[in-house]
């Protein structure tokens, strides 16, 4: 079996902003997305408002030109104004087409 290399991006973000951000993800190229629930605490540990509603984990599978425009957007319109964690891992995949 052949398997490609991509690139998961990973990002909790509080979950008034989720939609947005999946808007985003989709805009820059990212063929799909997983969303969940998720809590824990950061270094912040803050809010943009006072809405209640949690965190979410939003997850997409993307090759590394998407990846690079998924993290300037995230650069310029979410760190500096938002409290959001962001990682990168290394994948392999089955079905390359998807991603």
């Amino acid at each position: 079996m052949i398997l490609k290399q991509r690139k998961l991006v990973t990002i909790v973000i509080e979950s008034s902003l989720a939609r947005r951000l999946e808007q985003d993800l989709l805009a820059c190229g990212a063929k799909g997305f997983t969303s969940s629930a998720a809590h824990g605490t950061g270094p912040r540990n803050l809010r943009a408002s006072d809405i209640e509603g949690g965190n979410v984990r939003i997850e997409s599978v993307v090759n590394n030109e998407v990846l690079e425009l998924i993290l300037e957007k995230l650069k310029l319109d979410y760190f500096p104004h938002y409290a959001l964690s962001c990682w990168v891992s290394q994948v392999e995949v089955v079905r390359d087409d998807r991603y």
